[in-house]
């Protein structure tokens, strides 16, 4: 069982020829609503990889919620622990260019008012994965995966949108995932290296975890106490990277959940976030583990596993 506890938005896309610059007003493309925020994309991500998956989170009591939450529902996503709050749901305003790249802007919204009280205890212990972000206030955070690993759950932190972040967290994960500037944000906050492979070993080294770092089309390094990993991304024909990183996260902590090896679940997570790049918008791009289990194969067969 994965327990999510995170971010759940709707996302008001616009598509432009190129990100907008400072100060300047365009026209776009096209524009559309889709469900997502980190937390429920990630939730989907691993419904959709296979696993089954709780999601705790917080809507507001508007229009914007019941968009938010239908996908998720379709999928199976066991939404009961979703508060319904006073205010607003929270919205990601996101451009997408002619290439597929991205700016994304969140109004948390009832995102701001999750709580760890709402995780139902029972679902929290040794057979648990709990998968956490940072959309969520973040003293909730904290105290969620230090219970998490008081009770024997496994936690998987994926450092999106990046922070410093305090020894009292991390010391209670076991898998961090990051991009490289996220990672970055961390290394500086830390006075780790700042290099992603540099920064893995460090950070497996410090807090006693295993450390990914996403590379976009370079694909993802990782290190452990024993071990350092790096798995290509496939090539692919790049439509929307939106939701990548969130499906990359979702379907690692699946393949960890079934009891999958890391450089398994790290080509799993590569080939989930390859495939969600030529698919627009964010939940819409979140595909079923049988669309890119081959892509996943053959990028396992080509990682590279080195001894520290």
């Amino acid at each position: 069982m994965i327990v999510v506890f995170g971010s759940i938005n709707a996302d008001l896309v616009a598509r432009v020829v190129h990100l907008p610059r400072e100060g300047e007003t365009q026209v776009a493309v096209a524009y559309t609503v889709h469900a997502g925020g980190k937390g429920a994309n990630q939730a989907l991500a691993a419904r959709r990889a296979g696993a089954k998956v709780a999601l705790v989170g917080a809507v507001g009591r508007d229009g914007f919620a019941d968009v938010a939450l239908a996908t998720l529902r379709e999928a199976g996503v066991d939404t009961a622990s979703v508060a319904r709050l006073e205010g607003p749901t929270g919205l990601a305003l996101i451009h997408v260019d002619a290439h597929g790249r991205n700016t994304i802007t969140v109004v948390p919204g009832a995102n701001g008012s999750v709580r760890f009280t709402q995780v139902d205890a029972r679902l929290v212990d040794a057979r648990s994965l709990v998968m956490l972000q940072l959309e969520v206030p973040l003293s909730e955070v904290i105290v969620l995966a230090q219970r998490a690993r008081a009770a024997g759950a496994r936690v998987v932190l994926n450092v999106a949108p990046p922070a410093a972040l305090p020894d009292a967290l991390l010391d209670a994960v076991d898998v961090l995932i990051a991009n490289e500037h996220e990672a970055a944000v961390i290394a500086r906050g830390a006075g780790l290296p700042g290099a992603p492979r540099e920064f893995c070993a460090a950070a497996a080294d410090r807090w006693r975890l295993a450390a990914v770092v996403t590379l976009g089309a370079a694909g993802v390094v990782a290190a452990d106490a024993s071990h350092a990993y790096q798995v290509d991304a496939a090539r692919v024909e790049v439509v929307d990277t939106t939701a990548a990183g969130d499906a990359f996260a979702g379907a690692l902590a699946a393949a960890l959940d079934r009891g999958a090896t890391l450089p398994d679940a790290l080509a799993d997570g590569a080939a989930a976030g390859s495939h969600a790049c030529t698919r627009a918008g964010a939940q819409a791009s979140l595909a079923s583990r049988e669309h890119w289990l081959g892509l996943a194969r053959e990028l396992r067969a080509a990682a590279k596993v080195t001894a520290r």
